[in-house]
């Protein structure tokens, strides 16, 4: 059994990464890395036919990496076909979702220190919540955010005409997936705007042919009780780990660029 990992264009790897986005047919956090140029593509080949690729980022969390995909035929052979990737790339560390079935093996076989960075969730609810004196509306250019010298935002919940709550849901995740944000102003926390926002913002992000989907610090528990109450309930985490160093089972020294 021969195995190669190299470097590759985009462009070898798109095909197969439609394959990988329908096999997990849920949010990918950093599916937008490769196109975008955040993060180098790999192919993997054994015995000289193609089998997978990998990528990893070279920008924020440089060295990470953030995708490995198997065709189905070659997923018997699916860690040493990690392991070259790994020493092609010389990545420091994994990234995996729990809802990843392949790739949270690799990060459990192959990764130490493991940590959960981001809580996922999925839309599971359909809410019916009210929000008594606050309106759920598009934002105008005069719309600033009541404590914050900077725009609204597309979407906001106004409140005696005063912006208190701003979201959206950003679209250069993997289709149909979208990802809902947003933000209430201190002085008008813990009353309702933040899950009748992101309610309301589920029902737009339908309406424009898209599923939300969110995530946040595990630590955040506000964040959390907000995403929950308007449907959005965990389905799981993005694990982080350091790449154990071959036949030691020591870890690479950290080389993390941290960015959004």
């Amino acid at each position: 059994m021969k195995i190669r990992a190299h470097r590759a264009e985009y462009a070898d790897v798109q095909a197969m990464r439609d394959m990988y986005r329908r096999e997990l047919d849920c949010q990918i956090v950093h599916y937008s890395f490769l196109p975008r140029g955040l993060a180098d593509p790999y192919v993997i080949e054994l015995d000289g036919r193609i089998a997978g690729y990998g990528a990893v980022s070279n920008k924020y969390d440089k060295g990470r990496l953030v995708e490995f995909y198997t065709i189905p035929e070659v997923r018997s052979s699916e860690l040493p076909l990690f392991h070259e990737l790994l020493a092609a790339s010389q990545a420091t560390h994994i990234e995996a979702q729990t809802n990843s079935p392949l790739m949270l093996l690799m990060l459990y076989d192959c990764a130490s220190d493991i940590f959960p960075e981001k809580l996922l969730f999925r839309d599971a609810l359909v809410t019916h919540l009210a929000c008594p004196g606050g309106v759920f509306r598009k934002s105008t250019p005069e719309d600033m955010l009541s404590d914050e010298n900077e725009s609204a935002g597309e979407w906001i919940i106004a409140s005696n005409g005063t912006a208190v709550a701003r979201g959206g849901f950003l679209c250069h995740y993997n289709p149909p997936f979208a990802d809902v944000f947003m933000e209430v102003v201190e002085g008008a926390r813990r009353q309702g705007f933040g899950s009748y926002l992101v309610q309301e913002v589920k029902r737009v992000c339908y309406e424009a042919g898209k599923k939300p989907a969110a995530r946040c610090d595990p630590s955040n528990i506000a964040s959390r009780k907000t995403l929950e109450m308007a449907g959005l309930l965990p389905c799981g985490h993005m694990l982080v780990g350091t790449v154990k160093t071959a036949g030691t089972g020591d870890a690479r020294t950290p080389a993390l660029n941290q960015g959004p």
